[in-house]
């Protein structure tokens, strides 16, 4: 006898909403100092909500806009962590997705989300901002939006890079901002070509902290920004080490303040960029540039770390305590440089990304590793390299989308 199918969209995802949301309000105006605007419009009508990405509480934010329960989608990561991702599911029940992939079971799943009568949120970024500016935005969600046919909701949020920058520990004091900014009918959107709705979306969800003209104060603004950064306007591919305000290259010993406007000052030198979001722009296009071929053998990064193996949607295995994690320009290797523990050549790799502040996940065939740094390890130049490694393959020495 075939076991009923569970609905996803359960009643008491409502009542527990209507629980929580005032202590999620209180928590996140006390720790983030947010100002989220209701959701005026929303009239007991479902929605697929389309935010940009900033903070790892964006999603309460929503959740304080909205009356009615949100499904988020949500990296497939949140459902490996055992009894605390039963929990997550038992009381919002978000929806999983691959990264940087297009996963078909997430496009099913949405849909029976939608048919029960959810509303559903998606960042089409996937990831949170490094730079402050909004990312990488992949035109195949544009297929699931038509699919769903749904009103779609624009939650814009502004001051979330400058009050918590992804690369950082520390918040910051300072001003933020949540709240639809428009709803677009889907008699609106239907009739656009793929092309013009990307285009549409992408200028909705837009924002560029470099011009908020609001200060964020703290003792130590710079903390950890070289999780993001790794090349060096003066000497290229460099490490960084932050102090205080001030984030130091240990190749050249530029300095560069961090100012509670998010601007860069040179501290010892005349320093190029005005924002992080020059500079990271001006990484990327160093990276699109880098020749490969002279880091075949020597490692471009050293870096020591933890590794797991992560069983999806259901838990974690520790595999090494202390090991050390090699990028080359066409492979990572794990283990001792003269017989590694395990040879992930890229030309067999899946895909590469970045979690959080700073940990990798590698996808191998049907195995999936995690590695964990220190607290100044940069992941992001493992992404950025691997999909450097696969715009040459694919004849796009240039290409400019680098895993995020």
């Amino acid at each position: 006898m075939n076991k009923k199918k569970q609905p996803w969209v359960r009643r008491r995802h409502k009542i527990l909403l209507e629980i929580l949301r005032p202590l999620i309000g209180t928590y996140t105006k006390w720790k983030y100092g947010i100002k989220v605007d209701p959701f005026r419009e929303e009239n007991g009508r479902q929605y697929l909500v389309v935010m940009n990405h900033q903070t790892a509480f964006d999603q309460f934010f929503i959740s304080m806009a909205f009356r009615q329960p949100v499904y988020f989608i949500a990296s497939e990561d949140l459902f490996s962590m055992g009894w605390v991702s039963r929990l997550i599911e038992w009381i919002a029940a978000p929806i999983p997705i691959k990264k940087q992939t297009t996963d078909l079971k997430a496009m099913r799943m949405c849909m029976t989300v939608a048919k029960e009568g959810g509303t559903i949120a998606l960042a089409p970024e996937g990831n949170r901002t490094f730079s402050g500016r909004t990312g990488y935005f992949n035109p195949a969600i544009i297929k699931m939006v038509k699919m769903l046919k749904l009103p779609l909701a624009i939650f814009r949020i502004e001051g979330g890079y400058g009050i918590h920058p992804r690369w950082s520990d520390v918040v910051r004091r300072g001003k933020m901002r949540g709240y639809v900014s428009r709803v677009i009918e889907p008699e609106e959107y239907l009739s656009l070509s793929n092309d013009e709705l990307h285009a549409l979306l992408t200028r909705e969800i837009y924002v560029d902290e470099a011009n908020n003209h609001h200060e964020y104060h703290h003792p130590q603004l710079a903390q950890y920004l070289e999780r993001a950064m790794y090349v060096c306007p003066h000497c290229g591919l460099s490490e960084f080490e932050s102090r205080g305000d001030i984030i130091t290259c240990k190749k050249c010993e530029m300095q560069i303040r961090y100012l509670p406007t998010t601007e860069l000052q040179g501290v010892n030198c005349d320093f190029p960029f005005p924002h992080v979001a020059q500079w990271y722009e001006y990484q990327e296009n160093y990276v699109n540039h880098l020749d490969l071929a002279p880091w075949a053998d020597t490692p471009l990064y050293r870096d020591t770390v933890k590794m797991w193996e992560v069983i999806p949607y259901q838990n974690k295995v520790l595999v090494e305590e202390t090991t050390q994690l090699r990028l080359y320009g066409d492979r990572i290797e794990v283990g001792d440089e003269a017989l590694p523990l395990y040879t992930f050549r890229f030309d067999e790799t899946g895909t590469v990304t970045v979690l959080g502040k700073n940990k990798i996940n590698l996808y191998i065939g049907d195995k999936l590793y995690q590695f964990w740094g220190s607290e100044r390890f940069n992941a992001l130049r493992y992404v950025n390299i691997f999909y450097h490694w696969q715009n040459c393959r694919e004849g796009a020495e240039h290409g400019k989308f680098l895993g995020l």
